[in-house]
């Protein structure tokens, strides 16, 4: 039996009742297990993972994607993590019985239905990307939410699905296929912002550029998921 693993991020983890209303669009779901719900406030985050057979999985995140857009506005939306979207990535995970190729064709799959019956802009990172340079999912990011409506101008930055105009409520969905991903936060002994931001410099894939001289021979692998 093939089993998918999806890992959506909805932007809202304050609200309770949302939250709740997100989950249950994914519970209702036949043969889909919500696994875990946790949401953050600081972050103003929920990150809900759940998994079963591929288009069941497909089916559920569909429907919690379509209620996100109906639940939060992201015109209002406020918190510490980039973000670009209600829904603002939906990656998938092929756990048994289905080769990385087969995911991100589903991943494709489900980029298309968000952008044609929601009208909104999807674009494809990792596995499923349309071009190497879409691979990286802060590339795909960066600007967030306020610099949307000005990057869906770009001509190179047109997206896999959907109209390539600003929807000022739901923002755009990154959606794709990757590995397994083991996260974890780090606490630090002080108060310092500033020195808070330096550590996260250098251990982000997306942080501090080197410079000629710098001891460290190479950037340290970082989260570049969500």
């Amino acid at each position: 039996m093939a089993l998918l693993e999806c890992v959506p991020n909805f932007s809202e983890g304050r609200n309770p009742e949302v939250i709740r209303q997100i989950a249950d669009s994914i519970e209702r779901a036949d043969g889909v297990f919500l696994l875990d719900v946790d949401p953050g406030k600081a972050t103003n985050r929920t990150v809900m993972t759940f998994a079963g057979p591929p288009e069941a999985v497909v089916e559920a995140a569909f429907q919690a994607i379509k209620t996100a857009a109906a639940l939060i506005d992201m015109a209002g939306h406020q918190g510490e993590h980039p973000r670009m979207g209600a829904t603002d990535v939906c990656p998938l995970i092929p756990i048994e019985g289905l080769s990385m190729e087969e995911a991100a064709a589903w991943a494709r799959r489900l980029g298309e239905r968000v952008g044609r019956e929601l009208n909104i802009p999807v674009f494809l990172y990792e596995h499923a990307a349309s071009a190497p340079e879409r691979r990286n999912l802060a590339t795909i990011r960066s600007g967030e939410y306020e610099g949307l409506a000005a990057k869906l101008k770009d001509p190179s930055w047109v997206p896999d699905f959907g109209p390539a105009e600003f929807n000022q409520r739901s923002g755009a969905t990154v959606i794709g296929a990757r590995d397994f991903l083991a996260a974890y936060n780090v606490n630090l002994n002080t108060t310092s912002s500033r020195r808070a931001n330096a550590v996260a410099f250098d251990v982000r894939e997306q942080g501090r550029i080197l410079r000629e001289g710098n001891p460290i021979t190479k950037n340290t692998a970082s989260p570049r998921y969500p």
